[in-house]
């Protein structure tokens, strides 16, 4: 599996009922994968239930590794978020730390990934989580690109806007400045609903994540897979 070839992906919240009928469209949808993860309420049973229901179909899937209680093992490739502009220590270094020190020596390393998350809606529930500094400019999401993929080593960005749809002119300018430096895989989600939104995300990154919408209208998350397969 290579994440690096998605275009569109799905993100599923263990804590949110979603119906058998509805995952089976979004996991015949024609999307190139799921994400499982989310900020609150993320347990292992949750999780492993829906690893289970997701398995069902061919589709790739992987973990954003929340909290290490939620750890299932099984998923396709783990995420590991480094949220980059968070102001509690506690969120940045120390959950990782803790989870290697219990599981270090279970973990498929070949198949995680630290990735840069930089949050910028200051009233989804990770920012309030992690006291993530969201006044950003477009060069101060530049630089914490530059940091995570040339210190870090990320090979991945995530521009978290979560729950919001986010100013695309500043992530157009971040984005246009990653794909000068290098190769590293752009992430953007955040208040996708509507094709238009659709159609500027991917102009501005190389994965659009499509979250919220699943949980308030089916029908406009399956077709925002159509919106980016063809624009």
């Amino acid at each position: 599996m290579d994440e690096h070839k998605w275009s569109h992906a799905f993100k599923l919240d263990p804590d949110k009922y979603i119906s058998d009928e509805d995952l089976e469209r979004i996991c015949e949808s024609g999307s190139d994968g799921i994400i499982v993860g989310g900020s609150s309420g993320v347990t292992f049973d949750n999780t492993i239930d829906l690893l289970g229901r997701i398995r069902r179909y061919a589709i790739p899937c992987v973990l954003e590794v929340s909290n290490r209680e939620a750890i299932v093992p099984g998923f396709d490739h783990y995420y590991i978020p480094f949220v980059l502009n968070a102001q509690n220590p506690e969120w940045i270094i120390e959950p990782h730390v803790q989870a290697v020190k219990e599981l270090g020596t279970i973990i498929p390393w070949q198949d995680v990934s630290l990735v840069g998350y930089c949050v910028l809606n200051p009233k989804a529930t990770v920012a309030r989580m992690t006291d993530s500094r969201t006044s950003l400019d477009a060069e101060d999401v530049i630089a914490y690109g530059r940091f995570a993929q040339h210190l870090l080593h990320c090979s991945y960005f995530y521009i978290e806007y979560s729950g919001t749809f986010g100013d695309m002119d500043l992530v157009r300018h971040a984005y246009q400045s990653f794909k000068k430096d290098g190769d590293m895989h752009i992430l953007y989600g955040g208040g996708i609903k509507y094709p238009d939104q659709v159609q500027q995300a991917v102009t501005v990154s190389d994965t659009v994540v499509v979250g919220n919408i699943i949980y308030e209208d089916i029908r406009a998350a399956i077709q925002t897979v159509k919106e980016v397969k063809t624009t």
